[in-house]
């Protein structure tokens, strides 16, 4: 995994604001991070700046703790760790045999992205 600097906040979450699953889940997550401690950065402008290939994180979701690159479950594990409500779930990812699990309902949850995204629109 890369290491990037990570500037003044802990955590950095790369997300596409042109999927109106994305936009909505990624407010919900502004909500609930009340110690302002997540930075979200939206990927979609053809302009945003991107660390990696831009199609490869609008196609899943990234993110950059501490300096590390993190993709798909452990991403959103290293999210869920930075919101005091969704803590306990974010450590229990920590066990690679619950994060496999995370993982794998998220490849399965990207298959059926495309028409959850296309209902919302």
């Amino acid at each position: 995994m890369a290491r990037l600097n990570k500037g003044m906040f802990n955590l950095i979450i790369w997300y596409d604001g042109a999927c109106p699953l994305c936009v909505r889940e990624i407010a919900l997550m502004r909500r609930l991070d009340w110690q302002r401690k997540i930075d979200f950065q939206d990927i979609a402008p053809e302009t945003a700046i991107c660390p990696l290939d831009r199609q490869l994180m609008l196609d899943r979701l990234h993110a950059c703790e501490n300096g590390v690159m993190l993709s798909g479950a452990a991403a959103f594990a290293a999210m869920w760790r930075h919101i005091p409500l969704l803590k306990p779930l974010g450590w229990l990812a920590r066990n690679p045999v619950i994060l496999d699990i995370f993982e794998r309902l998220y490849i399965r949850f990207l298959n059926i992205r495309p028409y959850l995204q296309k209902w919302l629109a």
